[in-house]
């Protein structure tokens, strides 16, 4: 067994950040329990087994969030197969809370290049300063969050606010579902825009611009992503009840996480996420995928951010209703009504528009879902 010590990671240099991290992975320090605030996370283990080097806790959107036991050699593998896929280590821009998988990758990628990352604020990662290039590639990891609006500040302002991101030879954008009206917007400004799938339980992004990263499996049962291969995480610290595998099962004699995401290949053979399983919606008698909706409604100028989610109705079960960041005008039910109908049929089109200031969130850049469909609701709470 190996120590397990709760760490804080706000205000440290990047100094720190990484020689903890560095000190996990070897072996010569504890593993990590990586948490945002001076009291760490109730709960924790005293003790982990021998390999784990980080105990990360999912972001909770479908229930209490639940600590990850992840290896250092998945950890590892997933650094490697990331400077493989974009062509090489590099400098990284450190733009994600370390608490997150996705932030303590960045970490995991920085000691394994032997370069320290690049701080920078999570809310202003346009602005960031990058510093002399010394040789070398230069990334970032960010959320859609984070890019759009970085974006947002920067089209009205060009060229100086985007020139860091723009120098950048890739930017890593995962953690939710990014819209492809955001991905265009920004390759249109000349921004190496890479999407990636994945989970705490498989080390971050495992699957980029819909690939698998080397070694990495996918495969689908009914619709349902299943991921395999050296990233997957060892499982959970306290497994109880019947959901105490998680995900994770063995098939063939290879080991799987089934993750509650809906998929499909495309036309050119790589793998499309469709939102998650038990978000689908049954609207009088036909099924909606919420993250369809969102996808049409996101293209539209008005509508910056969406999210749809289902509100009991008599006649037809219940209805979509979609919460709707406001873009370059007001909102317009019938105009998003449309939209959705030429694309997805009626039954997918929005009841109702919700304009709020921002989505409800859990962690970096999912949707807290349940806080949407009370604010749908008109629950007094929210």
């Amino acid at each position: 067994m190996h120590r397990l010590a709760p760490w804080p990671v706000g205000g440290r240099t990047a100094v720190d950040l990484v020689r903890a991290v560095a000190a996990a992975l070897d072996g010569t320090g504890p593993a990590l329990a990586p948490h945002d605030a001076a009291a760490p996370p109730a709960g924790l283990p005293r003790t982990v087994p021998t390999g784990v080097a980080a105990v990360v806790a999912t972001s909770g959107s479908t229930g209490a969030p639940r600590g990850v036991l992840l290896d250092a050699h998945a950890l590892t593998a997933s650094a490697e197969a990331t400077h493989d896929r974009l062509g090489g280590p590099g400098r990284w821009v450190l733009a994600l809370p370390a608490q997150h998988v996705a932030g303590l990758q960045v970490l995991v990628r920085s000691v394994l290049a032997g370069v320290e990352p690049v701080l920078a604020d999570p809310r202003d990662v346009a602005s960031v300063a990058l510093g002399v290039r010394e040789g070398g590639a230069r990334y970032a990891a960010l959320v859609p969050t984070q890019l759009h609006r970085a974006l947002a500040a920067a089209e009205d302002r060009l060229p100086a606010e985007l020139v860091p991101l723009a120098d950048l030879d890739a930017i890593l954008v995962g953690g939710a579902a990014a819209p492809p009206a955001l991905l265009e917007r920004g390759r249109a400004l000349g921004l190496h825009l890479v999407t990636t799938y994945g989970s705490t339980e498989t080390s971050g992004g495992c699957v980029y611009d819909g690939v698998p990263l080397a070694g990495v499996e996918v495969a689908l049962d009914d619709g349902v992503v299943r991921l395999a291969g050296p990233t997957l995480a060892r499982g959970y610290t306290e497994p109880t009840g019947r959901d105490a595998g998680g995900g994770f099962a063995e098939i063939d004699g290879r080991r799987w996480f089934r993750t509650a995401d809906l998929g499909r290949w495309d036309d050119l053979g790589r793998l499309e996420i469709l939102g998650r399983r038990d978000d689908v919606l049954v609207v009088g008698g036909h099924n909606v995928a919420p993250a369809a909706v969102e996808h049409v409604l996101a293209g539209l100028p008005e509508i910056d951010e969406a999210c749809v989610v289902g509100v009991p109705d008599e006649r037809w079960g219940q209805v979509p209703v979609a919460l709707v960041v406001r873009g370059a005008a007001a909102p317009d039910l019938e105009r998003a009504r449309a939209a959705v109908v030429r694309t997805l049929g009626s039954a997918a089109a929005p009841r109702r528009l919700v304009e709020v200031a921002a989505l409800p969130r859990r962690g970096p850049s999912k949707v807290d879902r349940a806080a949407a469909a009370r604010l749908a609701r008109g629950d007094e709470e929210d």
